[in-house]
């Protein structure tokens, strides 16, 4: 059984909006067996959209995103009907509904709400449990056609509630099976390298992907055409080879991000936190506030800016920063005792750098940032250079000092 989406919306032909409806139904039917193999975008135009639902019909599964709502370029049903040879016609149920609904918020329903409830005659409706406008499940001739809203939350309502238990039934119980493998603070060529040959986890059936993205390197592995429970213990070898021979980069399995995999180790460890950022502007301390429960290990996070700042707040000495540079090792580690001492958390963490795209050097040039770390019995800072846009190199530093961090808990951990 093979699947296609087909993307409706001027929004999306114009760039306004990034299709990620796609990217969400991509994954979910592989997951459970149904490859996808075209995704079409198509504006809000009737004809566009017939004639892309019959190019469409070359799969057994089609999905469509968008177009269902109330406004005059909400056409999508309009065009499913014309594609199917069917009249629309009204629900009186929907239109009760979403009546109700208005007058729940002590409004009075819009006359245009109700063109939500014209839908082509004998769809099977999808409840909306989100919004006012219901999907549709349409049958003909040995294809399935799933009539979904744009809205993402609206969206990935139905594919859970309804699309994935419909389809599931049809799989035979063959999934596909995906593991992210992510990790941190090597570059993609050198993580390649590291991992070497990959005859073993071909032989186990596994395909391997490399995956840059600006927070590291993700390693996607996938098995397709097998049960669910034999293709996670095939996932779960290939996972054991490679921690075998890339353990130190490796950070997290799954969609889990390195702030959180810091948070835990710093619950398990009962060790506190602060920090000292210039070039990162507050970024750091940001991300390691974005987990639940960081006020039993976050104290305060200080955005030292200037030199005056660094001297007046942190403690900086003046005479490092006319010998060295605000953008320096002697800095960064002066930085990141300051705020610890400031702060009496066990730890000290500081960025200082050089964000761009201006005021690089031959000699310390855009992207250079140094990341200080403070315990009370060891001070020292690393040396980091980035190659990209601003918020890539701050995003970059983040990074890097969470993974030092999370080096250093692992550390005790031992």
């Amino acid at each position: 059984m093979r699947a296609q989406i087909l993307s409706i919306g001027d929004e999306l032909l114009s760039g306004a909006t990034v299709n990620t409806n796609a990217a969400y139904l991509a994954r979910r039917l592989g997951e459970i067996g149904i490859p996808v193999r075209r995704i079409l975008t198509v504006g809000d135009d009737v004809d566009e959209i017939v004639r892309a639902l019959h190019e469409a019909s070359e799969a057994e599964v089609i999905v469509s995103t968008g177009g269902i709502g109330p406004t005059h370029d909400d056409v999508t049903a309009e065009a499913v009907a014309a594609f199917l040879g069917s009249p629309l016609v009204m629900d009186e149920g929907t239109l009760e509904r979403i009546r109700r609904a208005f007058q729940e918020r002590g409004a009075t329903m819009p006359e245009s709400s109700a063109k939500q409830a014209r839908v082509p005659k004998g769809a099977i409706l999808i409840e909306n449990q989100v919004g006012m406008a219901p999907g549709l499940h349409i049958r003909k001739d040995g294809r399935q056609y799933f009539i979904l809203p744009g809205v993402p939350s609206e969206m990935q309502a139905m594919t859970e509630s309804y699309l994935i238990p419909a389809l599931r039934e049809h799989s035979g119980g063959v999934v596909v099976a995906r593991r992210i493998v992510r990790t941190t603070g090597i570059y993609e060529s050198a993580l390649f390298d590291q991992v070497g040959n990959l005859t073993e986890l071909k032989r186990l059936g596994v395909k391997v992907a490399f995956l840059p993205g600006v927070e590291g390197v993700d390693i996607g592995l996938t098995v397709e055409g097998k049960p669910e429970r034999e293709a996670d213990d095939l996932l779960a070898k290939a996972e054991a080879v490679l921690r075998a021979r890339i353990g130190e980069w490796v950070y997290a399995v799954g969609e889990v991000g390195l702030e959180e995999v810091v948070a835990e180790l710093l619950f398990r460890t009962g060790k506190t936190v602060s920090t000292a950022e210039s070039c990162t502007g507050g970024l750091l301390a940001h991300r390691l506030t974005n987990v639940s429960g960081s006020s039993k290990y976050f104290e305060r996070g200080i955005v030292a800016y200037s030199n005056q700042a660094k001297v007046q707040i942190l403690g900086v000495r003046e005479e490092t920063i006319r010998a060295h540079g605000a953008v320096s090792e002697q800095t960064a580690i002066e930085m990141a005792e300051g705020v610890r001492r400031i702060s009496g958390t066990d730890f000290g963490v500081s960025t200082t750098g050089i964000a761009g795209p201006t005021g690089g050097t031959p000699e310390k040039p855009v992207g250079l940032v140094y990341i200080g770390f403070a315990d009370g019995e060891r001070s020292y800072a690393r040396k980091f250079i980035f190659r990209g846009e601003r918020l890539f190199n701050k995003t970059r530093a983040t990074q890097a000092a969470l993974d030092l961090l999370r080096r250093e808990l692992g550390r005790r951990l031992e």
